[in-house]
């Protein structure tokens, strides 16, 4: 058995990696990139910064600030339209993607639509897009999604609130310019979410029934560097080593995901962000402790070793040992950093429990919830979403 592994072309990593971005548009040819970013983005001065690089190397360049949050079909057709249009009368040859989660992935459908046409939902999954849009350099500004080194995009259907998977080859990026310094400025919410996404990636990589000897090696380095860097990130903003370790553990997690696939959290994490408008971090925490309860069974030994990887159990503690360990820190770390129930979020109970067993119907759509080391039917994926609002 062999496994197809896919990554970006080049990966700068390190204190200023942002800065090389000129020097990497040259490599590939690029001269006229589109910046998709959101308006935080600009507010921080980022793309003023970004900007100033690239007029400093004769780059025209032009921006696209509108993406956001939960990124929805409507949220990118303007980008798709400046995309096709070019500047000056000439093309884009590139994106470049600056900010968290939902910009990357914003422009990775952009670069598809903008080639190609169509609508988002002609590229769901299970369609493997293996046809390249234009290509995409990544600039994380959050240490969470690892988007920038994945072949997933994820965005919404604003017909029916249904969060759509992509998947393929045309979806990574040809360059991912990994730069913690960028993570300096991310608020301690922001820092709590976008780390809990990290090490979700990194476990259900792990425990993914695609996982291979090449994730399982990214996805154990990742546990390895969040583990113990996450609360220190969320309650010391400024200390730059927590923060390059988890910019780094997020890379990693991202990689192990891509090439081996998440699972049940993260399928049954997507109808709750579309339909209650939950970040999706934030919904992945919410879901994990219970999550991890209901699929230890079918595989304790892998599970063990996340707690190893993540340093609350030792190579001389049982398996058994090791995953109650396993569950004490994943309850315990939601609420040191303050991660609130779906009430507490402010979503609507009745709603909620009207569209449990559509969730769990999207949730099996998506592909996600047969990588689980335990399957769930659709009444176990309802019987979940009740144990996660009663917080069981």
């Amino acid at each position: 058995m062999t496994s197809r592994l896919i990554l970006p072309r080049i990966m700068q990593s390190g204190a200023g990696a942002s800065k090389e971005l000129p020097a990497i548009l040259k490599a590939f040819g690029c001269q006229r990139p589109l910046i998709v970013t959101d308006k935080v983005m600009v507010s921080l001065g980022y793309v003023e910064t970004l900007g100033a690089l690239l007029s400093e190397n004769d780059l025209t360049y032009a921006v696209f600030d509108g993406t956001v949050p939960e990124p929805t079909e409507d949220s990118i057709i303007a980008g798709v339209e400046i995309a096709r249009t070019g500047i000056d009368g000439a093309p884009f040859d590139c994106i470049v993607a600056l900010g968290g989660g939902s910009p990357i992935d914003s422009a990775k459908a952009i670069g598809i639509l903008a080639k190609f046409g169509g609508t988002m939902r002609d590229y769901k999954f299970p369609r493997d897009v293996a046809e390249p849009g234009l290509p995409v350099i990544a600039i994380p500004t959050t240490a969470g999604t690892g988007s920038e080194a994945t072949r997933f995009t994820i965005i919404t259907d604003d017909k029916n609130d249904e969060k759509m998977l992509c998947a393929g080859i045309g979806f990574m990026p040809i360059a991912a310019l990994i730069d913690f310094e960028l993570t300096m400025s991310a608020p301690p919410r922001v820092t709590a979410d976008t780390g809990i996404d990290a090490l979700t990636h990194a476990m259900e990589a792990y425990v993914s029934r695609k996982a291979n000897v090449f994730s399982d090696q990214q996805a154990l380095a990742a546990m390895r560097l969040i583990g113990p860097n996450l609360r220190t990130a969320y309650f010391q903003p400024g200390n730059r080593p927590a923060r390059e370790a988890m910019m780094m553990g997020a890379t990693l997690a991202g990689i192990a995901f891509s090439n081996a696939s998440v699972a049940l959290v993260h399928g049954m994490s997507r109808p709750i962000g579309a339909f209650f408008h939950v970040p999706h971090g934030l919904s992945n925490a919410m879901l994990l402790p219970a999550i991890t309860a209901f699929s230890i069974s079918a595989a304790p030994q892998r599970y063990a070793d996340c707690a190893r990887a993540m340093g609350i159990a030792t190579q001389q503690d049982s398996d058994e040992l090791a995953n109650q360990k396993l569950l004490t820190e994943l309850k315990q770390l939601n609420q040191e950093l303050s991660v609130p129930s779906l009430a507490e979020f402010g979503a609507d109970k009745t709603r909620f429990f009207e569209l449990r067993t559509l969730m769990a119907e999207q949730a099996l759509a998506s592909g996600s919830p047969s990588n689980n080391p335990r399957v769930p039917s659709i009444d176990e994926m309802v019987a979940l979403y009740e144990q996660v609002w009663n917080q069981e």
